[in-house]
């Protein structure tokens, strides 16, 4: 574990403890892998890269800066060669009902619950232009962290026959664990590449990885996952995904 992303948080004794109970070890990537982008909409990331406590002031779910310094470029970078190879893309956003009912107990969490920005309509749950759905991505709207609660999410993925999610988006500490954890529940290898997923806390988002490599998923970097979709063949899923090879014919033309 040494050099990892989580060191400066993890103290000696937690170590061994990791160590000597085995957990940590990589589990490999699936053959079949569909890449999912949680949650990186204008809500998530604000408008544009500035200070976080600037774009609280506005989004008050923002991550700030590191949704664009950082997050959105290794996305980009993932969702370029997932396209190259013709394989699915899922999106998930949020919209609320207006009046809120919707989002439950969750009301409870923040003073600032009222705050107009998570309507359906609002700029807010619309996913960031620059990685943004393409023609035969699909879109899962989702009301609770994690992507598979509530939506057909599973059930697309085994009409895909996939066997393994690519992990990017936005919460860390909140929708991209829920989805992570509830994904190796169905049985589904999930890689999360670190610089692909961001938090609003620098803390949450590096504890959140540790105990997720440790014991859900692999958490690796944008570099690696590059190299194993690069190792891909083209076009596995045209045979149950027709609109993703649709979609690279038109591009074609």
């Amino acid at each position: 574990m040494s050099g990892a992303l989580w060191d400066d948080v993890l103290d000696d004794t937690d170590r061994r403890v990791f160590e000597a109970a085995g957990w940590g070890r990589r589990a490999g990537f699936g053959r079949r892998p569909v890449v999912l982008v949680v949650d990186v909409n204008y809500n998530f990331c604000g408008d544009r890269a500035e200070p976080i406590l600037d774009s609280i002031a506005r989004w008050r779910y923002s991550c700030g800066e590191v949704a664009w310094t950082t997050g959105i470029p290794a996305i980009g970078r993932i969702l370029a060669a997932a396209r190259r190879k013709r394989l699915p893309v899922v999106y998930t956003t949020n919209p609320r009902r207006p009046d809120g009912f919707d989002l439950g107990v969750w009301t409870l969490k923040s003073h600032r619950s009222d705050d107009d920005v998570d309507v359906q309509g609002h700029l807010g749950n619309e996913i960031v232009a620059e990685v943004g759905p393409e023609k035969g991505d699909i879109l899962v709207e989702k009301r609770k962290p994690s992507a598979f609660f509530g939506t057909p999410l599973m059930s697309h993925l085994t009409m895909l026959r996939a066997d393994s999610l690519i992990l990017t988006g936005t919460t860390t500490s909140g929708c991209v664990r829920a989805t992570a954890v509830d994904a190796v529940s169905y049985d589904l290898r999930v890689t999360i590449p670190h610089e692909a997923v961001f938090d609003r806390s620098v803390l949450s988002h590096k504890a959140t990885l540790l105990d997720v490599h440790m014991k859900y998923a692999d958490v690796t970097d944008t570099d690696d996952v590059l190299a194993h979709l690069d190792g891909l063949p083209a076009g596995l899923f045209d045979d149950v995904f027709p609109p993703a090879a649709a979609a690279a014919e038109g591009s074609a033309g």
